[in-house]
């Protein structure tokens, strides 16, 4: 009997490590062919396409950066981002404490409002929010002659950082919920106001879990490209790395600089890899380590 659950055990063990090394390498593989690609001259792209670049032809993140614009969409990203994430931030944290920590009125029915946002896929309601925009910029024109919600990336922004609240806020309060009140209460005692506690000491104490938040908004953010594209509709304008990736995609459909576009591609994915590697492990603590507390 001891040998037989050994045995399934071992069996086990095996489907299980078999699967991990075919996920891996579905995920390495599509991955390292782009990296690969991005180097490539054009003509390469007509002959075997798994054989290695004859050289490193660095030419197409130049080419990519300056005559398609992306670097242009990469600063309007990393600009979206990190006000997205600074607004986020700003409103999401002091309500998840407030939420989770105090009782008032009509407390039940903000965290049931909020519950209810995490139902409530954007993609269904970014038309709606499109057309609302067009109706302020139309009243704001033919009142100081200029418009100001569509084509501003601070609007969108504020529509990212709205979009993202329910989950954010749903997350951080479920942290929250377990670190004790002992702390709050030597804060007290200590002369520190509401204001000082929650930022001096809960906090820090929340980091792992608001790291969390940061790294999954982020990634949200950066590869968003639904929104982008319905709410920045100037061509000329300011667009998000996505946008202008799409864009570059389909005007290489005529022209076929592969290397020109695969080096586009790079320039979307490199940021989030790089983050991912670096807060990996807090990314892991912060989601575990609310439930390993309660």
């Amino acid at each position: 009997m001891k040998q037989t659950k050994k045995g399934s055990g071992v069996l086990f063990k095996v489907v299980v490590y078999l699967a991990l090394i075919l996920l891996t390498v579905s995920i390495i593989v599509p991955v390292g062919w782009v990296f690969m690609a991005s180097v490539k001259q054009n003509a390469e792209f007509y002959g075997n396409p798994w054989a290695l670049p004859a050289g490193l032809h660095w030419q197409n993140f130049v080419d990519a950066w300056v005559n398609a614009r992306m670097g242009d969409y990469f600063l309007t990203s990393v600009l979206v981002t990190a006000l997205s994430l600074a607004i986020l931030l700003v409103v999401a944290l002091p309500a998840a404490y407030v939420l989770s920590r105090f009782k008032f009125p009509g407390r039940k029915v903000l965290n049931t409002a909020f519950m209810a946002g995490l139902f409530v896929n954007v993609n269904y309601i970014v038309v709606p929010i499109f057309l609302l925009f067009i109706d302020w910029d139309r009243g704001l024109r033919s009142l100081v002659g200029t418009t100001f919600f569509l084509n501003n990336p601070a609007v969108l922004a504020l529509v990212y950082a709205a979009t993202a609240l329910p989950f954010s806020i749903y997350l951080l309060s479920s942290y929250f919920i377990t670190i004790p009140k002992d702390y709050e209460e030597a804060a007290y005692v200590d002369g520190a106001g509401y204001l000082r506690t929650m930022v001096k000491v809960i906090f820090p104490m929340a980091r792992p879990s608001i790291i969390t938040i940061i790294l999954f908004n982020f990634l949200s953010f950066w590869n968003e490209y639904i929104i982008s594209m319905t709410l920045m509709t100037d061509p000329g304008g300011a667009r998000t790395l996505t946008v202008g990736l799409m864009n570059l995609m389909k005007a290489q459909n005529a022209a076929a600089q592969y290397g020109q576009m695969y080096a586009g591609l790079v320039l979307v994915m490199l940021p989030t890899l790089i983050l991912y590697i670096c807060v990996q492990k807090k990314l892991t603590q912060g989601m575990t380590l609310g439930g390993l507390k309660g």
